[in-house]
């Protein structure tokens, strides 16, 4: 019985120690990245390209998920508001079935979005890649992400510690309930960002570069 009390409160430590750690890593990356971030649209730096954060079209009860919507209404507004000239879509495209990018595309032409305007990468399986991905692949030091606020924290904090001058427009939010399950995700994938960019990191995929414009 004292063995086990003695693992259990070692058990505790840790615990305890890790929810602090977890703590004070999201703490870092929500400070470094909030100056960055803009709810204004007419606030926010003028950029060439923004890059719109892939993630799926339907929930799993197949209705639609409101955390695209509010991305794609997001891009709209900043394409048609004369901030940005490009946008580039980043998000999975890891089997035939499954295409982020190209539903994304889809929905952006048919709220008025030129195709010429539209580039794609098939590559971004997670922000941290999209956001590397941007700059490596696409040739971009300078863009504007267009995703949730709380999302966007990670993909600044990811941007500016790689050299790259992002801004990031908050597209609308969901409500609490919605989205708890993303919150918690969220939370610690925070944590994740913070180490690979400690890491320095490189994505799944690199490949040849793309030239934007």
């Amino acid at each position: 019985m004292k063995r086990l009390k003695k693992w259990l409160r070692i058990a505790a430590i840790f615990l305890i120690f890790g929810m602090l750690i977890t703590h004070t890593i999201n703490r870092i990356v929500v400070r470094a990245a909030s100056r960055y971030i803009y709810t204004n649209l007419e606030k926010i730096p003028n950029q060439k390209v923004g890059l719109l954060l892939g993630t799926s079209k339907y929930t799993s009860t197949n209705s639609i998920n409101l955390f695209y919507k509010y991305r794609i209404d997001a891009a709209v507004r900043l394409f048609k508001a004369g901030k940005i000239s490009y946008i580039l879509i980043s998000g999975d495209n890891g089997t035939k079935a499954y295409n982020e990018p190209k539903t994304i595309k889809k929905d952006l032409m048919a709220n008025g979005i030129p195709e010429a305007n539209i580039v794609l990468d098939y590559a971004g399986f997670r922000t941290y890649d999209s956001v590397i991905r941007a700059k490596k692949v696409f040739g971009q030091n300078a863009l504007i992400i267009i995703s949730q606020a709380f999302h966007n924290e990670r993909a600044i904090y990811i941007a500016r510690k790689n050299g790259i001058k992002a801004y990031a427009y908050a597209a609308r939010d969901v409500g609490k309930s919605y989205g708890r399950k993303t919150m918690i995700r969220e939370y610690f994938a925070k944590v994740k960002a913070y180490l690979d960019v400690l890491f320095n990191k490189d994505p799944k995929f690199l490949g040849k570069q793309i030239s934007i414009g």
